[in-house]
């Protein structure tokens, strides 16, 4: 049962992967935010967080409260790609951009994949910055139930051994 529930989700993660990868930027960048809410971060989507990518977003496509009080700031980068890595220059300056807004925190999310330079590049600088790949982008997006919803559930039964002692 195990095996066969890890294939069926393997099969729905990629198919996940393929409908962000035909989305609008837009879209995507507002599935990234709906995806943080719904991990924790902020509370509601109506105050927790937002989506601002536009053309000269300066590099930041969206803004998250970190928490309920919203104390400190998560931004976002969202690169909705079909095969290219990100590679270290992107992350570097996604980094750059997040001055501006005094965060400290970033979370960039991509459908592709990450270069080594650029996961290295992370470990080295100060700000914490967390790189999300399509892979476990799809996962969490199952994990947290974006984008996707329970159309089956079911029971597996052991037996009660307590319920047959005396």
């Amino acid at each position: 049962m195990e095996s066969a529930y890890d294939t069926v989700t393997a099969a729905l993660a990629d198919e996940l992967l393929d409908q962000l990868k035909n989305s609008t930027p837009a879209f995507f960048e507002r599935v990234v935010v709906e995806l943080l809410v719904a991990m924790g971060y902020g509370g509601s989507i109506e105050d927790a967080g937002r989506a601002i990518g536009k053309s000269g977003d300066g590099g930041i496509d969206g803004i998250i409260k970190e928490d309920k009080l919203g104390l400190d700031i998560v931004v976002v980068q969202a690169k909705c790609w079909e095969s290219n890595t990100v590679g270290r220059p992107d992350v570097q300056a996604f980094a750059g951009s997040m001055e501006p807004f005094r965060a400290r925190k970033g979370v960039f999310i991509t459908t592709s994949s990450f270069s080594k330079n650029a996961q290295d590049y992370i470990e080295k600088i100060e700000r914490k910055i967390v790189l999300i790949d399509g892979t476990r982008l799809a996962n969490l997006m199952i994990e947290h139930g974006v984008g996707v919803s329970t159309y089956r559930t079911y029971e597996l039964k052991k037996i009660d051994a307590a319920y047959f002692e005396d």
